[in-house]
């Protein structure tokens, strides 16, 4: 079905929908990359379970999660591509490492390819969460579980990069993803409401982690 005629989604679809969008399954090539995770596995930075929670927390509060929502979300309210260009440049800039800027344009890119064909709608290839908020848009999804979904896609990607890592074990691995479930629904609605004035990191280590990821002599993932 084609979403172009603007038709507001029934909510059970727009579940199921947006289950797709985040689904491992969906070809955006998430699987391929560590956000920096890999440096701190290597640098013994994270030894166990708790230690990873420790770091996936500061990413969704202080870090990248909260910021592609505020971004996310800018791009849903955006009143037509120019201003989600806008956004989509600011997004950019945001990156902290060359590889982190290669995540959210590859994904974005791939994001935007299949879900142009899948929605039958004009849909350029911005970074990640500016992508996703354009297409909610379109779709007519509601924006607050649009952002939910995509917080929690967000950590069910790391964790599966940290069981790879040899960081956790796949159910203590999916003990985590589904605590910090609980996470991504107050920083989501919190972060829809914010501004792009609002933008900002208090991760450092998990920047300088990412920058170090390029200079590896050898690697699993692509950041």
């Amino acid at each position: 079905m084609a979403w172009g005629a603007r038709m507001a989604m029934p909510t059970e679809r727009a579940i199921l929908t947006l289950a797709q969008w985040f689904s491992p399954a969906y070809p955006v090539g998430a699987f391929s990359f560590s956000h920096g995770l890999e440096v701190a596995a290597l640098e013994g930075k994270i030894p166990d379970i708790d230690a990873l929670e420790n770091w996936l927390t500061a990413l969704l509060v202080q870090g990248a999660g909260r910021q592609d929502v505020i971004l996310l979300a800018a791009a849903f309210h955006a009143a037509d591509n120019a201003e989600t260009r806008a956004v989509n440049a600011l997004a950019e800039a945001l990156a902290p490492a060359k590889e982190r800027l290669l995540e959210t344009r590859s994904q974005g890119a791939a994001f935007a390819q299949i879900t142009a064909a899948v929605l039958g709608v004009q849909l350029d290839g911005f970074c990640y969460p500016v992508a996703v908020g354009r297409a909610a848009n379109l779709a007519e999804m509601p924006l607050a579980l649009c952002a939910q979904m995509y917080l929690q896609a967000l950590i069910g990607n790391l964790v599966s990069a940290a069981i790879r890592l040899g960081c956790c074990g796949q159910t203590d691995g999916q003990k985590l993803v589904s605590a910090l479930s609980d996470l991504c629904v107050p920083v989501a609605n919190t972060a829809i409401g914010q501004g792009l004035a609002d933008l900002g990191s208090g991760c450092i280590a998990l920047d300088i982690a990412a920058m170090k990821h390029e200079t590896l002599y050898s690697r699993i993932f692509r950041s």
